[in-house]
């Protein structure tokens, strides 16, 4: 039995996302396409949706519907701070402890040069530029505890320094080579608490 084409471009997309495999995403095709249509459409519409509508802040690069983020217009954060994360999810966890009240810069990445990201794939002159605004006093470096992540503060952090900033790092709450994506919100807290100068 040949199967349509369409079906085959459905599992083909779903092979995009983290951990779907081809068995996995041919059977989420067929669950979608057999069972659940009305979600099938709803999916279809909301990734159309996402697509449209979000692109990167101005001011700190992570996703918003306006030009600045809700987060960078909010009065009430200390401006003199400024955490840097890789990603969104990385600066929601942040966010979800509740022991961080200043403001960020997401990479959308990390330093990789085996993958050929280096600092401009990274959008490094914006953070060079936001953090010696006059405005900022600590940079704080979240990257994560990986390799690339270690590279990535670390390149940051001399950088910086050479520009007169003080720089930390956050502390190893966060187990070796976890991504904060994936740490419980209570690591991340003890984390964010205990973060040293670099």
């Amino acid at each position: 039995m040949k199967t349509p084409s369409s079906l085959n471009f459905l599992s083909e997309s779903l092979r995009r996302l983290p951990g779907v495999g081809p068995k996995s995403a041919q059977r989420i095709a067929y669950h979608l396409m057999q069972h659940d249509r009305e979600g099938a459409a709803q999916l279809s519409r909301a990734l159309a949706q996402a697509v449209d509508n979000i692109h990167h802040c101005a001011k700190c690069n992570t996703f918003t519907e306006h030009d600045i983020c809700e987060t960078c217009l909010d009065a009430d954060r200390d401006a003199r701070l400024l955490c840097v994360v890789e990603t969104p999810a990385d600066q929601l966890m942040i966010e979800q402890t509740l022991t961080y009240k200043g403001l960020y810069f997401v990479l959308m990445g990390r330093l990789s040069p085996l993958d050929g990201i280096g600092p401009k794939d990274l959008h490094l002159d914006r953070l060079i530029a936001r953090a010696t605004d006059g405005i900022v006093h600590e940079v704080v470096l979240a990257t994560n505890f990986t390799n690339e992540g270690e590279a990535t503060a670390h390149y940051i952090s001399e950088t910086l320094k050479a520009r007169g900033l003080n720089v930390s790092r956050i502390a190893r709450g966060v187990p070796v080579g976890g991504e904060l994506e994936y740490v419980d919100a209570g690591t991340i807290a003890r984390a964010m608490l205990d973060r040293r100068s670099t």
